[in-house]
């Protein structure tokens, strides 16, 4: 049976010109490491049954994009072993739902000015950092959270505040986790607000080893 992955990008608040490249950048690595990859707009995809998908990622969704069916089913799918990513903006979505930010592990507070700064790797033995650099040189939106998520999941890479301007967290900014959720896994990345993040090959490397981890692949 072919390995098959959700990608939901419906928005029903800020979007982001980055969708069109970022599913573009999931369906190349979907052909090159095995994955099929289906994408959608309609929250009535979750209104079926999600069994045939080894993960749904959230890429850059925001706002309420499900109906409380689909709430119901999304829960039920992860509790049960499915995988969830939340890809940047996935941390501004479904604000109503506790057990959303529950699941994701944090929400989106704010976030500086689009610029560079480096990230650092806290956590090297997992799919989406073992291969970068200790400290992650990337341009992207550094966001803030409304809460620190540390010690609900295991962080994987954090922002140095010290490497570019207006960040509100502190020393302790956990930008990259993943966690259990019941029987699914949920991977989570802050990065990828342009385009540009879905050409770059490390980028492009981070994000497969989150959807690859979270669909135990």
């Amino acid at each position: 049976m072919t390995t098959r992955v959700l990608v939901y990008t419906r928005t029903t608040d800020y979007r982001h010109d980055s969708i069109p490249a970022a599913v573009a950048a999931v369906r190349s690595l979907g052909a090159t490491h095995g994955f099929d990859v289906d994408a959608t707009e309609d929250p009535a995809a979750f209104e079926t049954p999600l069994d045939p998908y080894a993960a749904v990622v959230f890429l850059s969704t925001s706002g309420d994009v499900l109906t409380p069916p689909g709430r119901t089913r999304l829960a039920a799918y992860v509790e049960g072993g499915g995988g969830f990513v939340g890809v940047h903006a996935a941390a501004c979505t479904e604000y109503d739902w506790p057990y959303y930010g529950e699941l994701l592990g944090a929400r989106f507070d704010r976030h500086p000015e689009y610029q560079p700064g480096k990230a650092v790797v806290e956590d090297r033995g997992h799919p989406a950092t073992e291969h970068l650099p200790a400290v992650w040189e990337f341009t992207d939106e550094w966001y803030d959270f409304r809460a620190n998520p540390c010690g609900a999941v295991r962080v994987l890479a954090s922002a140095d505040e010290s490497s570019y301007e207006g960040g509100g967290m502190g020393r302790d900014h956990p930008l990259v986790w993943c966690r259990e959720q019941g029987a699914g896994r949920v991977f989570y990345t802050a990065l990828g607000h342009a385009s540009e993040a879905y050409e770059d090959p490390d980028f492009r490397a981070h994000l497969l080893g989150g959807i690859t981890w979270a669909a135990t692949l």
